[in-house]
């Protein structure tokens, strides 16, 4: 275990952690600062990031679901588009779902942040 071992008084960085569930148990050991690809590569293969979990829009469950993708988000995403068109757009091969699940996914990773910094 290495965290003994920091400097208390320098930031700590670390690279590559970016599930949410990592992401707190790191901010509990006293990690500062991260650097991850996660939020925007795994929303350009359709896995969108929610308060409950992450959602492979790309499954078939969704096709005909006109729910948010999460009812808990504020993002335009979440309060312009359905699960079904976001769906479709990946489906279809539309770049636009690719755009939105990355817009939705850095939405929810910033409110995250947003939520350690306040508690």
């Amino acid at each position: 275990e290495v965290e003994p071992e920091m400097p208390r008084g320098k930031p700590r960085y670390l690279m590559g952690v970016g599930k949410p569930e990592n992401i707190l148990e790191a901010v509990k050991r006293g990690v500062d600062m991260f650097d991850c690809v996660m939020p925007s590569r795994n929303a350009r293969h359709g896995h969108m990031f929610t308060w409950d979990g992450c959602r492979n829009i790309m499954n078939s469950k969704y096709a005909l679901d006109e729910s948010p993708v999460d009812e808990k988000c504020g993002c335009p995403v979440c309060r312009n588009f359905s699960r079904a068109y976001i769906h479709h757009l990946f489906k279809s091969g539309e770049m636009l779902g690719m755009r939105l699940a990355v817009m939705h996914n850095i939405y929810f990773y910033n409110t995250l942040f947003e939520k350690i910094r306040d508690s």
